[in-house]
């Protein structure tokens, strides 16, 4: 009986999926879901920081981050999405690296702040990956996270798991991962909820957050890691 192994069967649908994760990434930053979280991301990290782009996919992300002034350094576990990230960021001092995420390379406290959009679902182990964040995050330093909402489509990846079937989406609530981050020494000083354009119509002025989070295709936390190192 073969063992399952999460990074490799994750490295070939990623392989897979490149082409068409690369043909509607730039609208999903430029028009879609993500075209805010740049914006979102300047109002806490200084320019000119060193920023870690965890799960990168094909850079347009990290293509982002570099024209805004930021130092980047993308890491994603598949060596397609890595090839067109460095081909898309030619012309910026953006690198990249192929690794799982949940288990990096990179030396303690090497960046000021991290991005990981809609990055931790499709680890095995979610938790696992917040600790190497706060390992190479410096004390004080901030992790900009997108969590998928109810709302949100790619939930579905995660459904066979009833059946008992090995998949790698590991989808969780808004909420879960938010608890989650203040059990293990961030604290939230910010959150940016995007929303379906069915929803955006609708007044939420007075909702509770986690009422927020129900409707929301994702939500993106602004967290500062507490943990104090040496």
């Amino acid at each position: 009986m073969s063992t399952f192994n999460w990074s490799a069967e994750a490295e070939k649908l990623w392989d897979n999926n490149s082409e068409s994760w690369n043909a509607k990434s730039r609208a999903m930053w430029e028009e879609g879901s993500r075209k805010d979280i740049i914006s979102f991301f300047e109002k806490h990290v200084k320019k000119g920081s060193a920023v870690c782009d965890l799960g990168c996919g094909d850079g347009y992300g990290s293509y982002k981050l570099a024209l805004a002034g930021y130092r980047v350094t993308g890491i994603d576990v598949s060596e397609e999405m890595i090839h067109k990230a460095e081909k898309l960021n030619a012309e910026t001092d953006a690198v990249f690296k192929k690794e799982d995420i949940s288990n990096l390379s990179l030396e303690e406290n090497a960046f000021d702040s991290i991005l990981a959009i809609n990055s931790l679902e499709w680890t095995e182990n979610p938790l696992n990956v917040l600790q190497e964040i706060q390992r190479i995050v410096k004390p004080g330093g901030r992790a900009c996270i997108g969590i998928l909402g109810p709302t949100a489509a790619p939930r579905a990846n995660s459904y066979r798991r009833l059946y008992k079937e090995k998949v790698i989406c590991n989808t969780m609530m808004p909420w879960e991962f938010e608890q989650l981050a203040n059990e293990n020494g961030w604290v939230k000083i910010d959150e940016l909820g995007v929303y379906k354009k069915a929803s955006e119509q609708l007044s939420k002025g007075s909702l509770t957050d986690e009422l927020k989070q129900s409707l929301s295709f994702m939500w993106v936390f602004m967290l500062e890691n507490r943990e104090m190192k040496g």
